[in-house]
C-alpha cells in the first residue's frame, strides 16, 4: 500500500514540477525570488521549527539530524537508524489586494525529494528542492487610469543537496550540506504607447532579460540532545551557512511586438540583443547572504515537544548588478519561530488516533526586503497532523499541514498578501542492513 501511495504522490508532484510556477507573489519580482523552502511539512506545521530530530522524520534544515539519535527504538534493532525517505508538495491560495484593487491567484508546486540512509556513527542525505520561486504579472497605470507597462517573471534557483552527519557522543552530532545551486530566472517588461487620440498603437516595445544561475554553497549544523531527566530531553540546535557566490551568465533583447487584443498573446516583429558584454554584465555574480540559527526546546520523546527558534539572514550582503531597483534596498532578514507537538501514544495497537502527531506553531518574519521605506514582513500560523501508514513497527506517516498568513502591507501603494497554504507529504521508514542473528 505504501509502494502504491508512494508512486501516486511522485507521479502527482512529477506532473505539477515540469512547468510549475512556485510563487504568485509579486514580491518575487526582487532580488532572484521568493524563498521557497522553509522546511519539511512536518516542520512548517510547527510555524517552521526545525530544531527537533528524531528517528523516522527527517530533517533538511540541520544535516546533524543525518546522524545517530540516542532515542531506541525497539522495531530497529535498538538503533533507532531507519531508512528515511521523504517527498512533499504544497498548494497556495492567494488573495492580492492594494488599495483600489484585488484579486485572487493559486499555485501548486513540488516541495522536496530527500532520501536518509545510517551508516553507523555516520549518516547520509541527499535529495533535490526548490530553493526561491519567481512568478508574477504587473501592470502599472498613470493617473488617469491608463495602462502604461506590463511586466512578468517566472522561474527561480533549485537546489540538489549532499550531506553527512556523524554522532561524535551519544548526544552530540555534526553535519554538512554541499548544495550546487541551479536554475533561471527570466523577466520582461513591455511598455504601451498611444497616439492622440488615445488608441494603443499598433506596435510596442518589449524588453526580457535572463539570468541563468549556477554554484555552490554549504552548511553546517549542530545538535545537543541530552536527557534532563528521565523523561524529558533537551533540544538545542546550530545551524550556519556562509556567504557564498552564485555566477549569473544574463542575456537581455529588446523587441518590437503586436499584441493580439482578445488573447493577449504576443507576436514578435523583430529584435535585437544588448550588448551586455560592453557593460560588463554579461557575467555578474550574486552573493547569497549568510545565514544563522538558533533552536532551543525540551519534551518527551515520543510524546510531546515544544521549542522556539530565532533565524537571521543577512540580506544587506545581497547583491547583483542585473536586478537593481530604484526604491528599494535589503536589509538583515529575521524569522521568529515557535511551535510544537503532541502523540497520545506513539505505539498503540489499537487506537489509531493515538498514534496521530498533533501539530501547531507560529511564526514572524522580516524578509529584508524594503520598499519605499515599507519593509515587507510575514506572519503565518499553522496546524498540521501526521497519520500513520504502513506496518506500525515502521512508524511511517502522511503528513498534512495547514498555514493562515499575511505578506506585506498596502502602505506606499504596496501589494498585501492573505494566504492559505496547504502541505502534504509522505515520510518513510524501512530496514535496509539489518545484521544476522544466526548463519
Amino acid at each position: 500500500m505504501i509502494k502504491k501511495l508512494c508512486l501516486v504522490f511522485i507521479a502527482f508532484l512529477a506532473l505539477n514540477l515540469h512547468s510549475q510556477e512556485g510563487t504568485t507573489s509579486p514580491y518575487s519580482f526582487y532580488g532572484i525570488g521568493s524563498l521557497k523552502f522553509k522546511g519539511t511539512a512536518e516542520n512548517r506545521s510547527m510555524g517552521g521549527l526545525s530544531i527537533y530530530t528524531d528517528s523516522i522524520h527527517m530533517n533538511l534544515r540541520n544535516p546533524a539530524s543525518y546522524a545517530g539519535n540516542n532515542i531506541k527504538v525497539s522495531p530497529f534493532n535498538g538503533e533507532g537508524r531507519p531508512v528515511k525517505f521523504t517527498v512533499g508538495g504544497s498548494h497556495s491560495s492567494v488573495n492580492l489586494k492594494t488599495n483600489s484593487a484585488s484579486a485572487n491567484a493559486s499555485s501548486t508546486t513540488f516541495d522536496y525529494l530527500a532520501l536518509s540512509v545510517p551508516m553507523g556513527k555516520f549518516g547520509m542525505g541527499f535529495g533535490l528542492l526548490p530553493f526561491t520561486s519567481v512568478g508574477y504579472k504587473l501592470e502599472s497605470t498613470n493617473n488617469e487610469d491608463v495602462l502604461t507597462n506590463r511586466f512578468g517573471g517566472e522561474g527561480g534557483v533549485n537546489i540538489a543537496f549532499l550531506g553527512f552527519g556523524y554522532q561524535l557522543t551519544k548526544n552530540f552530532s555534526v553535519g554538512i550540506d554541499a548544495k550546487y545551486n541551479f536554475g533561471n530566472i527570466q523577466n520582461n517588461a513591455i511598455e504601451f504607447r498611444y497616439d492622440d487620440e488615445g488608441n494603443p498603437l499598433q506596435f510596442q516595445s518589449r524588453e526580457s532579460n535572463r539570468s541563468n544561475l549556477s554554484g555552490l554553497s554549504f552548511n553546517l549544523g549542530l545538535s545537543y540532545n541530552p536527557m534532563v531527566n528521565d523523561k524529558l530531553q533537551l533540544t538545542s540546535t546550530v545551524t550556519f551557512s556562509p556567504k557564498s557566490d552564485l555566477t549569473s551568465n544574463n542575456e537581455r533583447t529588446f523587441a518590437t511586438i503586436v499584441i493580439n487584443e482578445t488573447t493577449g498573446q504576443e507576436f514578435t516583429v523583430n529584435e535585437i540583443e544588448a550588448d551586455l558584454e560592453a557593460e560588463g554584465l554579461k557575467t555578474t555574480t550574486l552573493t547569497l547572504p549568510t545565514k544563522t540559527a538558533f533552536g532551543l526546546g525540551i519534551g518527551q520523546p515520543q510524546k510531546w515537544f515544544i521549542g522556539a527558534e530565532y533565524t537571521l539572514l543577512k540580506t544587506s550582503e545581497f547583491s547583483n548588478r542585473v536586478f537593481n531597483i530604484d526604491n528599494t534596498t535589503f536589509v538583515d532578514a529575521s524569522t521568529i519561530s515557535v511551535g510544537g507537538f503532541y502523540i497520545p501514544q506513539y505505539n498503540s495497537f489499537n487506537k489509531y488516533l493515538k498514534r496521530v502527531v498533533y501539530r501547531a506553531g507560529i511564526r514572524f518574519e522580516d524578509t529584508g526586503l524594503k520598499i519605499n521605506n515599507e519593509s515587507i514582513n510575514e506572519f503565518g500560523i499553522s496546524f498540521g497532523v501526521g497519520l500513520p501508514v504502513g506496518p506500525l513497527r515502521l512508524f511511517s506517516n502522511a503528513n498534512l499541514g495547514i498555514e493562515v498568513g499575511k505578506r506585506g502591507t498596502t502602505n506606499q501603494n504596496l501589494v498585501e498578501e492573505n494566504f492559505i497554504n496547504f502541505q502534504i507529504s509522505l515520510s518513510l521508514n524501512d530496514i535496509w542492513f539489518v545484521k544476522r542473528k544466526y548463519n
